[in-house]
């Protein structure tokens, strides 16, 4: 008895619709993806089929059926691949690959135990269609079909084709309106053009981004000074030089959010010793102060707090522009007579930190290989935090002072494990292992802080020490809103959300004794124009979008990489403008002036980090160097 003849062309079919009803689920079930209405998940539905179209219909280009049933399964296995490897890394850092990350290999050893901890067996359902597939292959006997038919098919086909393409931009383009040239938000071209589409268009943007450098002439750079000129401030006077000629130690916290300051679990002091300093007479403690850092996380913090520029709408730029010209902190200070250094107990080459430090003309990196690690000294990612602190300052004590010493803490990062020996105070009891275990780690960071601040006073070096402290990034992603509902006893909303990305800020002058907390709102841009006005060192010439916080005429807005931002009245998240006092949804008309000016900073920033424009520039005398003719506003 003959097998059933199927229609020639059932298995591309079956392949198509098996990938597209796949990755639709996984959009629902991997992703936090916000759905407002009806149109928005009918975009959502269809987005992934018009690239699942184009691709696997190349198959009808196929002579041989054998080879046509390779070619699908390979483009199966293929799209399995890219939708998993999202799936992957927004387990871990809550957005979606972008092309530059997938060369950061260097990165990948190091990433190992966090991507470890975000792997599970049933993530083999992100292949069930090559299974479809190949059981399609084998148990569906298709006609054979003409040559002369084959040609009109296929011009049928990739018409329907281009039709749900420029269905799918028509419907995107009315939902959000200058989608391509306006957004820095990868969940909004996900949920608008599908996630393999969202790929072309980031190969489009890298390839556009390595091609502005090689076009740029510096005449680009005129406008966005003009604009950082008008925008510039004076600096405090009553602060400036308050630190002239001290040492400077920066510190940044791992992974530490503000909701974790002066706050309990379960009736147990999370940051007992941060705490202090809020109350502190030396210490001045910025509690509505924001990190602005994309995917490059840490090192995105770095750059935020070296150059006072934006980091990069994809990608890290410590590894994509490494090779540009900076005008950093560290290399102003070093001007001023300081001597530079970065401590950070890990791989030299993580996040492509010993290029981007030369770039930036640090004199020293402290690596993994100017630390000793005793047994029992290293969990997690690398050296445990409490003998980092330590080791540190014996490091200080050695060098050519003053000095400008900044510190990387690093056991508070996902997935927040740690030794038995060092819990000091219980697990959290969430649906969520992160969240739970995050109050631990939380706590040994606090911990560690305390012994540095002790063997600073020890080693004689605290007196003629200016310490600042800033929180990097988020540590809990908005994977764990359910939990952390828990924990604030709120949902958590697109509002919360924007709230949950204040970080603490400390600027510890030992002496000053009029310490207090302030509710100026800041963010990361800001701290280099900040701390250089406390050592005196004028910045009037340089190009950074920041200004100095205890200014009476600092502007409180903060913009983040994705486009939201938050003032002392709005916040703008999810597209939607919040009262802040209220936290409830406000007229949009409140936040419309501040999109303009955040895509407008943004953009420009980008512009100067694509083009590598800063090496057209003199930062003495606020000049181009490579165009004299044309004079930029002062």
């Amino acid at each position: 008895m003959l097998k059933k003849e199927w229609p020639i062309h059932s298995i591309l079919a079956i392949a198509i619709i098996a990938t597209w009803l796949k990755t639709y689920i996984v959009y629902k079930t991997s992703f936090s993806i916000t759905v407002d209405n009806v149109l928005q998940e009918f975009i959502l539905f269809i987005n992934p089929l018009s690239m699942l179209l184009f691709i696997y219909g190349i198959s009808l280009f196929f002579r041989s059926e054998k080879a046509k049933n390779r070619y699908l399964v390979l483009v199966a296995v293929i799209t399995s691949i890219v939708l998993y490897g999202n799936v992957a890394f927004y387990r871990f850092f809550s957005d979606f690959i972008t092309l530059p990350v997938l060369f950061q290999t260097d990165n990948f050893g190091d990433l190992g135990v966090s991507a470890a901890a975000s792997v599970f067996w049933t993530d083999l359902f992100y292949f069930t269609d090559v299974l479809i597939i190949l059981i399609a292959i084998k148990f569906i006997n298709v006609k054979s079909g003409k040559d002369a038919s084959f040609s009109v098919q296929r011009k049928a086909y990739y018409v329907l084709a281009l039709a749900v393409l420029f269905f799918n931009l028509g419907l995107a383009e009315t939902e959000r309106p200058q989608l391509l040239t306006r957004s820095f938000d990868r969940e909004m071209l996900v949920k608008n053009l599908g996630m393999y589409n969202y790929h072309l268009y980031d190969i489009y943007v890298q390839s556009k981004s390595q091609a502005q450098r090689a076009l740029a002439d510096g005449s680009e750079l005129v406008e966005a000074n003009n604009y950082v000129r008008a925008n510039q401030i004076e600096p405090s006077k009553e602060m400036e030089g308050i630190a002239e000629g001290r040492n400077l130690i920066v510190v940044t916290l791992e992974s530490l959010q503000s909701f974790a300051i002066n706050s309990e679990m379960n009736g147990q002091t999370i940051t007992p010793f941060l705490n202090s300093l809020t109350e502190d007479e030396d210490t001045i403690y910025f509690e509505n102060f924001y990190h602005q850092t994309g995917l490059g996380k840490t090192s995105d913090s770095e750059f935020l707090l070296e150059n006072s520029l934006y980091p990069l709408s994809g990608g890290a730029v410590f590894f994509t522009h490494s090779g540009n010209t900076f005008n950093s902190m560290a290399e102003s200070l070093g001007n001023n007579g300081y001597s530079t250094n970065v401590q950070h107990a890990n791989t030299k080459s993580f996040w492509n930190r010993d290029i981007m430090y030369e770039s930036m003309n640090i004199d020293k990196f402290y690596d993994i290989e100017s630390f000793e690690i005793g047994e029992g000294e290293a969990v997690n990612w690398g050296m445990k935090d409490i003998p980092f602190a330590e080791q540190s300052v014996e490091h200080m004590t050695e060098m050519q002072q003053p000095f400008y010493s900044r510190l990387l803490t690093l056991t508070n990062h996902h997935p927040f494990t740690l030794d038995e020996e060092d819990k000091l105070i219980d697990e959290y009891d969430s649906n969520s292992g992160t969240l739970n275990r995050y109050f631990q780690t939380s706590r040994y960071l606090d911990e560690s802080i305390k012994v540095l601040f002790e063997d600073l006073k020890e080693q004689g070096l605290y007196e003629n020490s200016i310490i600042v402290m800033y929180g990097d990034h988020y540590g809990i992603s908005e994977n764990h809103n359910e939990a952390m509902s828990q924990y604030l006893d709120e949902e958590v909303t697109d509002f919360t959300s924007a709230e949950l990305q204040k970080v603490p800020f400390f600027v510890h002058i030992p002496g000053y004794g009029e310490g207090y907390v302030d509710d100026e709102v800041g963010g990361q841009i800001d701290m280099r124009p900040t701390i250089m006005n406390l050592m005196g060192i004028d910045t009037s010439k340089d190009i950074q979008f920041g200004s100095d916080l205890f200014s009476e005429e600092h502007e409180e807005f903060v913009v983040f990489r994705d486009g939201r931002f938050v003032t002392d009245e709005v916040v703008y998240a999810g597209n939607v403008c919040y009262d802040k006092d209220t936290s409830e949804p406000t007229e949009q008309d409140l936040c419309a002036p501040y999109i303009e000016q955040a895509f407008t900073e943004l953009e420009y920033s980008e512009s100067i980090i694509n083009g590598d424009l800063l090496r057209f520039y003199d930062e003495e005398d606020g000049q181009l160097t490579t165009i004299p003719d044309v004079e930029l506003k002062q």
